[in-house]
């Protein structure tokens, strides 16, 4: 049974893996679109100046890069869940005929990665927590518990 176990685990760490090759190099590509006079326009419609188009390129660019650090990649795909989030909100409310299928997709995408690999960030928070000069993980003992 342990032995189904570990090869579950390993065939999802690789489908998750090829999730996040695909996404870092959708975001890589994208944003530094971003970065051309493709998109002086769109950003010219929402409104907010064309700082925003290089803040969401920067975003989108250093998103990428930490996908396919194995460290950086849950907190990375939090990252780009908030730019998609802010894209789907930007299309539907701030575009005229706005089609906000493909960022919803992306954010779903990008939620799964951060979900799978939620345990990277969490010892992200462990080792950046006042008390764990060792930066080690707290233990068990340490948790908070929850209900009874």
């Amino acid at each position: 049974m342990a032995e189904r176990t570990a090869t579950a685990r390993t065939a999802v760490s690789v489908l998750v893996w090829g999730l996040q090759l695909a996404l870092a190099a959708y975001f890589a590509y994208s944003g530094s679109l971003l970065f051309g006079d493709d998109f002086v326009n769109k950003f010219d419609r929402i409104g907010f100046g064309q700082w925003l188009r290089y803040l969401t390129g920067v975003l989108e660019v250093g998103g990428a890069v930490g996908l396919l650090v194995p460290r950086l990649c849950g907190l990375a795909a939090l990252g780009l869940m908030g730019v998609m989030t802010g894209a789907v909100v930007t299309e539907l409310f701030l575009v005229d005929n706005g089609d906000a299928s493909l960022p919803a997709a992306l954010l779903g995408l990008a939620a799964v990665v951060a979900l799978v690999r939620r345990d990277t960030v969490i010892a992200l928070y462990a080792r950046s927590s006042p008390g764990s000069s060792s930066g080690a993980s707290p233990g068990p003992a340490s948790a908070p518990r929850l209900g009874k």
